[in-house]
């Protein structure tokens, strides 16, 4: 099948086969019959595909083809994932730690993200500084951490916060939850950036799938040398 065919022009920076990474299609500016031509060509190789940003419609469509029965839609990350090679399974726990509730889109396009990519992961919600108190029942677990995805809106403060606590690379997530002065994440990106908290890492706003890739690197780095 020739190259423009496949639709790989389309396919961008998400191209991840290196190292057990699945092929990964941003559907967001494709049509259905775009994502589906893609993702048949990409899967038909054996490959684990993950289409982020996919609406409930196209994994419909995809559904009809029946060609990837195994295939499942994930409504609040709004990914679509086909495993058909398990990878392995990451010694540690990535910690995926929300704000709040309003943050778990996001939270979830980085756990689906990460877990394909053969991390183990553990969501915790709902710790941002609104609630501070809850976030140190889970402290323990954070600090045993190789990495730490931070999700947070409004603010953005919760990065700070636990870049404070642990030892490990924070990779901070701005959401863009908030009222109108948090100009779509834009607040909480700022915050992010400016965190006097060493070792805080940010990525765009929303970025759960960039932050998913850039923690699962720097576990495999870290576990590669145990």
């Amino acid at each position: 099948m020739p190259f423009e065919d496949l639709g790989f022009a389309c396919i961008d920076h998400h191209r991840q086969i290196r190292r057990g990474f699945p092929e990964v299609i941003y559907c967001p500016g494709k049509t259905t019959e775009q994502i589906i031509k893609i993702f048949s060509a990409l899967a038909e190789k054996g490959n684990n595909v993950l289409a982020t940003r996919a609406e409930e419609d196209v994994f419909e469509a995809l559904a009809k083809t029946k060609k990837f029965p195994q295939a499942r839609y994930e409504k609040s990350a709004r990914a679509i994932v086909l495993e058909q090679k398990k990878p392995p399974g990451s010694e540690t726990v990535l910690p995926i730690v929300t704000a709040g509730t309003a943050d778990l889109p996001v939270a979830a396009e980085a756990k689906v993200t990460a877990e394909i990519m053969g991390q183990r992961t553990e969501l915790i919600c709902d710790v941002g500084v609104a609630g501070l108190h809850r976030l140190f029942g889970h402290l323990a677990k954070l600090q045993k951490a190789n990495v730490v995805i931070v999700v947070a809106g409004m603010e953005g403060a919760l990065a700070s916060v636990i870049g404070g606590l642990v030892s490990c690379p924070v990779i901070a997530v701005p959401t863009s939850v908030g009222y109108g002065s948090s100009f779509e994440g834009l607040s909480a990106l700022l915050t992010m950036l400016n965190s006097c908290a060493a070792g805080v890492s940010v990525v765009n706003i929303d970025g759960g799938f960039s932050a998913a890739v850039t923690a699962t690197l720097i576990n495999k780095k870290i576990e590669a040398k145990k």
